[in-house]
């Protein structure tokens, strides 16, 4: 089975990570660099193990745009969007034997590192993948 495991972020996160002042502890250089060496770990262990089908990061809320129908015309809103704090930050798809696996998986990925406390209410959302509308169970 497939799943999809997605991770969030705010336009804030991705602020701080670029070096900008929020007024929150911020990005070191190094504190990066082993962000990005235990995803690289991470993902790396994820393909030797034959389970990680395609994960990608994602380019700051700031270059979102959001499409929409009002009245049957379309409308496109460029991002942030100040309804909502979090946006998708990156996805991985995995394919493991259990939803169970999948959870642990996701589990390994909350331990990646970061300054201070600024993520630790972090969290991931693991949802099934299916093949076609008879998967959907209705």
């Amino acid at each position: 089975m497939k799943y999809m495991i997605l991770s969030y972020a705010s336009q804030r996160d991705y602020d701080e990570m670029a070096g900008k002042d929020t007024g929150r502890a911020s990005w070191t250089p190094e504190a990066l660099a082993a962000m990005h060496e235990f995803m690289t770990t991470v993902n790396k262990e994820l393909t030797e193990s034959g389970e990680l089908v395609e994960t990608r990061g994602l380019a700051a809320p700031v270059h979102t745009r959001r499409v929409g129908a009002r009245d049957g015309a379309p409308y496109v809103t460029d991002g942030p969007y100040a309804e909502t704090q979090e946006v998708l930050a990156g996805y991985w798809i995995v394919e493991c034997e259990s939803f169970d696996r999948a959870t642990e998986i996701a589990g390994r990925l909350g331990q990646c590192p970061y300054p201070g406390d600024l993520y630790a209410d972090a969290y991931a959302d693991i949802r099934p993948l299916i093949d076609s509308s008879e998967d959907l169970g209705f």
